[in-house]
């Protein structure tokens, strides 16, 4: 099934060059060829191609015509030396126009081009979220599935999951040579599973791995910087209540997460499915961000004493996430004890109540489908419903 894609670079590519990061699967390749099917296209995961300008990445420049004015290469950082063609290319010709995309930075932080020294724009493409769904949220199925565009449709999602975290998460590290131990990174991945929006305690990681402590900690930054996953920072501007330092987990895919874990059958009324769905918000949240460039950081609130509140949005919305029919008003302390810091504008709980409703003191109980709605419509920055 194809699906309209929210992610819009027309603006970008107007100004400059720019860099498509995401992990595989997530509809990077599929998206340029539609969107843009008169460019050139250079495949680095076609091995002839890898092979050929590997040897040789002057033919970059060299078969270059004089009328394209867009090319796109496919999997940079696999071949980091096709940057310095490339800004040479940039440098010569104001009006070329690259698009380079990548599964992982971390090749590319650490050569010489650095990201092309400010000469190209970032963009990031997530799995499917909800306006690319066409109003539908499609909850359970993408708790138990994933939002990857060529597994959520297929019957098959276990065993093309369970390929996915053999072929890309494992070995793909390894052959990048990222971990020294594929045998130590793959039980690290399935404790990570575990982990999953949850805050991270390296040492206790460490002693459940096997593994010292610091290890774990770049093993977390391998992740992010793979794309697989994020570590979200604790907010840090309350003050009546000292926050913990802490950082929270969240996988780039819930169905990635399940395959890990070997858990798919997520009931709802579980606390497995309460996680999830906290999951599938944090990621709605993230790829929003990302698709407007914003440069807001999506945080997460807990005070010494316990007290959280699942996101910081923008700075000044606090979100708790409920998988809950009913909210409770006990569910509510976290988002009241923040609130009385006066630093938040509006205060909402994303649920799976049927109506949307308001208490006494302005916190708003969203259904989810309405919650994403006004997400992608950009009404959550605006005053209450």
């Amino acid at each position: 099934m194809n699906y309209n894609r929210f992610l819009d670079i027309s603006q970008s590519l107007r100004r400059k060059s720019l860099f498509l990061f995401g992990p595989r699967q997530t509809g990077k390749t599929t998206f340029l060829q539609q969107s843009f099917p008169k460019a050139r296209f250079l495949n680095l995961l076609e091995a002839d191609t890898f092979r050929e300008y590997s040897a040789h990445p002057e033919l970059l420049r060299q078969r270059l015509k004089e009328h394209e004015k867009l090319v796109i290469i496919d999997e940079v950082q696999k071949l980091p030396a096709l940057l310095d063609e490339v800004q040479a290319l940039v440098d010569r010709n104001k009006s070329l126009r690259f698009i380079l995309t990548g599964s992982s930075a971390r090749k590319l932080k650490r050569g010489q081009a650095n990201l092309l020294a400010g000469r190209a724009l970032v963009h990031f493409m997530h799995p499917l979220v909800y306006p690319e769904l066409e109003g539908n949220p499609r909850i359970l199925d993408r708790i138990q599935r994933g939002a990857l565009p060529a597994i959520i449709d297929t019957p098959s999602y276990r065993q093309d999951l369970s390929v996915y975290v053999g072929t890309y998460l494992k070995e793909e590290i390894q052959a990048e040579g990222l971990s020294r131990s594929i045998e130590n990174f793959s039980r690290f991945l399935e404790v990570a599973g575990l982990c999953n929006a949850e805050t991270i305690n390296f040492t206790q990681v460490g002693s459940d791995c096997g593994i010292p402590p610091r290890t774990i900690h770049d093993h977390f930054l391998i992740l992010q910087d793979t794309l697989v996953g994020r570590l979200v920072n604790c907010f840090q501007k309350s003050k009546k209540r000292k926050p913990v330092a802490a950082s929270k987990f969240y996988f780039f895919d819930p169905g990635v997460v399940n395959s890990l874990t070997r858990r798919f059958d997520i009931v709802p009324g579980t606390p497995e499915f309460g996680k999830s769905f906290e999951h599938l918000i944090f990621l709605e949240l993230q790829a929003y961000l990302d698709y407007h460039l914003s440069e807001h950081e999506l945080c997460y609130w807990r005070s010494q004493s316990k007290m959280e509140v699942d996101f910081v949005f923008l700075d000044k919305i606090g979100i708790e996430v409920k998988a809950k029919k009913f909210v409770p008003d006990r569910d509510l302390t976290g988002l009241r004890a923040l609130g009385e810091e006066n630093l938040l504008k509006r205060r909402i709980v994303v649920t799976l109540e049927k109506e949307f409703r308001k208490t006494e003191d302005n916190i708003e109980i969203f259904p989810v489908a309405e919650f994403l709605e006004h997400l992608w419509a950009g009404r959550l920055e605006m005053s209450g419903n």
